[in-house]
């Protein structure tokens, strides 16, 4: 396996800041936080060419800042759309026909 360049190590440190800040959320609202940062950066990776420096690092800055104001002890739940509720539920149907 390779080693990680640079940027990819940025959007892995990123992507567990955003998990660690799930874990800071009431325990009821946990599980919607968790979808929605799955959801946000399998939609941001999907959307751009992993070539495309710049807009990677466009999508890091912008998901910092989110994530640095859902990390607001203030915020206590999130609004979840029905499209990632079909998301989630498309993943695991995929899962569970693998097994």
């Amino acid at each position: 396996m390779s080693v990680p360049s640079g940027l990819q190590r940025e959007v892995l440190a990123l992507y567990r800041r955003a998990l660690r800040m799930v874990r800071t959320k009431p325990p009821h609202t946990q599980d919607k936080f968790s979808l929605f940062v799955r959801y946000m950066f399998h939609i941001q990776a999907s959307a751009v060419s992993p070539r495309n420096v710049s807009a990677i690092e466009h999508l890091l800055r912008r998901t910092r800042r989110q994530i640095e104001l859902y990390e607001n002890p203030s915020i206590r739940d999130c609004q979840i759309s029905q499209d990632m509720t079909d998301w989630e539920q498309s993943r695991r149907r995929c899962h569970s026909q693998a097994n």
